[in-house]
């Protein structure tokens, strides 16, 4: 079920979509979704990031601006580290400054997100769906295990987890008929 007035899940983004999306959000809301899929973290974690956060081509989450309280560090991929060198970053304090001494506020993401959306006809979408759309494409396309997606999100119940992954009927018909040919 898709995402509608704040019930349901989010909707997992294809790769066209993402790109729709990342060309149609300007600065720095493209950045911080960017951030948010390539590192699969929750919007909050994202726009809480200080300068000092990124180290020898990882992001650390600090513990206090985490769902679940604890540190998690995520490796850079490519397409993100291009992205983030591609801008200019404030060298110290918050990655993405509010405007009054603090950090951009989740809302205003949210309000970039449903504007891009609303433009580009896409229904369903959150700030979710980059973290839903990630989990999914590295376990379904890639074939990476619940475990290691379980590493990266630091989800304590792999359950949990497998909520994230958005199971088509394609793909189960697919699962059934694998094992006889």
């Amino acid at each position: 079920m898709p995402k509608v007035n704040r019930n349901g899940q989010a909707v997992v983004l294809t790769e066209d979509q993402l790109a729709e999306l990342f060309a149609t959000l300007e600065l720095p809301h493209r950045l911080v979704f960017q951030i948010c899929y390539y590192t699969a973290a929750r919007v909050g974690e994202v726009v809480q990031l200080q300068a000092e956060d990124i180290v020898a081509g990882r992001i650390v989450y600090r513990a206090q601006t985490t769902k679940t309280k604890t540190t998690r560090d995520v490796a850079i991929a490519p397409p993100l580290a291009a992205a983030l060198k591609a801008v200019e970053l404030p060298r110290r304090g918050y990655l993405f400054p509010g405007r009054v001494n603090n950090h951009l506020t989740t809302q205003a993401a949210d309000k970039a997100l449903r504007q891009a959306c609303d433009y580009l006809g896409f229904k369903g979408v959150s700030t979710h769906s980059f973290r839903r759309s990630l989990l999914t494409k590295m376990h379904f396309e890639k074939g990476h295990s619940l475990k290691t997606l379980q590493q990266i999100t630091k989800h304590e119940d792999i359950g949990n987890l497998a909520r994230y992954l958005d199971i088509g009927q394609q793909e189960a018909d697919a699962a059934l008929c694998s094992l006889w040919g």
